[in-house]
């Protein structure tokens, strides 16, 4: 699939690796990116929840911001409170659009040191987020300079422990240095697969040597379609399906990551103001019986009336079932039954309290 803008996609430090393993590449967000190896997307989801995957995800963002007013900066840009922190500490945060409160960006902020900050947006938004964070002394995107594997699963890491005991250990939403072979790495214990998990930030000049290791012991490769699959059944938003243009914090059941008591954020403003006057939507969860997905864009019903549609579907490894995301009216209680249109045929579905799969 050409690039819309006509620009050519970037690659991922460790393309050729993933050819060589047999890669089906796909483009996503301006990157060329493994969307399954040769196991596929239902095995390499299964390793994921039973035993590791490591998924290349070289195609994040990250913008580093530095110097004495990056604490300031961040805090009157996002809306997470940085003081809830501290240096070594990961924490999870948006970046609202200042006129109606929409989520431009949902984003992991590692802490590095007391002046320095890694911010880590999706793949498609880095240019807006540096340019929100301008009034930083120092705002640099490093996103050229390194690779991003995410070691994922609950034996992640006890096999990563065998190469990287440093790596290994690093605590949840912690962000440590660690040493590979006499090149400085970073490492944070964090993820999107709803499983326990480490994410390794390594430099270009030995990012191909990181990833062999890993699979090395035995560490499988996975794409994202797996990573879809496993972030829909943790019942996680994907930028573009339940977070973007029009749509909220609270309309995304995010409301903790909105924190009042700071003097102010962008968008402040217009959210408070649906705060207050209650939402028009939440994102609910639907789970459907059969093996037959829900896909984006399927209208949800009830009775006569179109309710919503479907932003994210798929089916369920785990549950062997369909499973779907959707912004519904604020009424729909869990455990309530609606339709969904599924290619003309209106297939009854369970509104189910999210995650559909816990760890």
């Amino acid at each position: 699939m050409a690039d819309p803008s006509g620009e050519s996609p970037h690659r991922s430090p460790l393309h050729e690796l993933h050819v060589d393993l047999g890669a089906k590449i796909v483009p996503f967000g301006g990157w060329d990116m493994p969307l399954s190896y040769d196991a596929g997307t239902l095995e390499e989801h299964r390793r994921c929840r039973t035993d590791a995957v490591v998924f290349d995800v070289s195609h994040l963002g990250t913008v580093r911001v530095s110097g004495p007013k990056a604490h300031a900066v961040l805090q009157e840009t996002f809306t997470n409170d940085l003081e809830r922190i501290e240096p070594g500490r990961a924490q999870y945060t948006h970046l609202l659009d200042p006129d109606d409160a929409s989520v431009l960006d949902d984003i992991i902020v590692w802490w590095l040191d007391a002046e320095t900050f890694d911010v880590m947006p999706n793949a498609s938004n880095t240019d807006r987020v540096t340019d929100a964070l301008a009034a930083a002394d120092h705002v640099t995107e490093m996103t050229s300079t390194r690779a991003i594997l995410a070691v994922q699963g609950p034996a992640a890491r006890e096999r990563l422990a065998a190469i990287s005991p440093e790596a290994a250990e690093v605590g949840r939403f912690r962000v440590e240095s660690f040493d590979w072979r006499g090149t400085a790495c970073l490492v944070a214990g964090t993820g999107y697969t709803g499983e326990d998990g480490v994410e390794l930030a390594v430099p270009l000049a030995v990012a191909e040597e990181v990833w062999s290791a890993v699979v090395r012991v035995g560490i499988m490769p996975a794409g994202l379609g797996a990573r879809d699959t496993l972030r829909l059944e943790a019942g996680l938003p994907l930028h573009g399906h339940e977070l973007g243009p029009g749509i909220t914090p609270l309309q995304a059941g995010l409301g903790w990551v909105v924190r009042w008591d700071k003097p102010e954020f962008r968008g402040r403003a217009p959210l408070a103001a649906e705060r207050d006057a209650g939402v028009s939507r939440r994102l609910a969860g639907l789970m459907v019986e059969g093996r037959r997905p829900p896909r984006g864009g399927q209208l949800v019903v009830r009775g006569d009336d179109v309710i919503g549609e479907v932003t994210s579907g798929n089916f369920s490894p785990t549950l062997e079932r369909g499973i779907a995301m959707a912004f519904l009216p604020p009424d729909v209680e869990i455990g309530g039954i609606v339709d969904i249109d599924m290619r003309g045929t209106r297939t009854a579905a369970e509104i189910v309290a999210m995650p559909f799969v816990g760890r």
